[in-house]
């Protein structure tokens, strides 16, 4: 009789687990959201707390924040992050879009113009700014070419300035904006267009009224996904651009913080500001987005 009310009394976690609606597959997750807690969480919490806290006390909890913003020459990096940035966004989403279109179909040789399109994003931004700071020199292929073939007079500057680094933010960012374009319009049911196209709809017209609407939602993240990256642009700042001058972003700010005074706290408030606006950013684009078409788009494809 007491062998069976201590087996009556033993704790059964998938019994337990069961009666409670968890599933035990949620135990999966645990890994990742520890290693979002100590590479994510933790930092994120660390660094907010630390721009509190100035080397100099007496300027108080905001005198990092004072500071940065008092000084013009550190405030007009917000300036030229921007400015490289949300044209460099733009420009990869909406030149993804026709390309994307065109691959959703049935196209000779897709498979390796998706390879070469994806081939950048294996190569990294640095190994991409070491090549491009031989290939746009002044004495490099780019301007030899163009020379030799009457197109300009004299080299173009392309590097140490604001263009090396949008002409590498756009080869690293390309490729990433085109697959999550093809992705969100793979997903848009043909059958629309075909519907469209029987009723007298130009491929234009079957365009803008039905297949861009459509994209525009997924055409929102991407863009976001790629403002992210291109806002904190660094090697590519450092590497191509004139990180003293009109290439002087926040990243290369919170850089040389901590390289040249050692200011670990000046570093994580200009990285407190990087986040603030880039969420700022990609919240606007979120509200617009849910002003927009975000229901289905298969309608029963396949």
């Amino acid at each position: 009789m007491s062998s069976v009310d201590t087996s009556a009394r033993t704790f059964n976690l998938k019994s337990w687990l069961a009666e409670h609606g968890v599933d035990r597959l949620l135990f999966l997750l645990v890994p990742a959201f520890l290693a979002m807690l100590a590479f994510f969480i933790y930092p994120t919490i660390y660094g907010t707390y630390l721009s509190f806290h100035p080397m100099e006390a007496k300027s108080g909890a905001l005198g990092n924040y004072r500071s940065f913003f008092g000084d013009t020459y550190m405030r007009n990096s917000i300036w030229n992050t921007f400015r490289i940035a949300l044209p460099v966004s733009l420009i990869n989403v909406f030149a993804a879009v026709p390309l994307a279109v065109r691959l959703r179909h049935r196209v000779r040789g897709k498979r390796t113009i998706n390879t070469l399109l994806v081939i950048p994003m294996s190569l990294g931004t640095v190994l991409i700014a070491e090549g491009l700071s031989a290939y746009l020199a002044p004495n490099g292929w780019f301007n030899r070419t163009l020379l030799a073939a009457g197109i300009i007079d004299q080299p173009l500057q392309l590097l140490h300035n604001f263009w090396g680094v949008i002409i590498s933010l756009l080869i690293t960012g390309f490729p990433f904006a085109f697959l999550l374009t093809l992705s969100y319009i793979s997903g848009i049911n043909p059958k629309m267009e075909e519907a469209a196209s029987t009723l007298g709809a130009t491929s234009w017209q079957r365009f803008r009224y039905i297949t861009f609407p459509l994209l525009t939602p997924g055409l929102a993240i991407t863009f976001c996904l790629n403002f992210v990256l291109a806002f904190s642009v660094f090697p590519s700042a450092n590497l191509l651009g004139n990180p003293a001058g009109d290439s002087h972003v926040l990243a290369v700010a919170a850089a040389q913080a901590i390289v040249n005074n050692y200011d670990y706290s000046m570093a994580s408030a200009i990285s407190v500001i990087t986040g603030a606006f880039e969420l700022a950013v990609v919240a606007l684009v979120l509200v617009m987005r849910s002003r927009l078409y975000s229901g289905s788009t298969s309608g029963g494809k396949g």
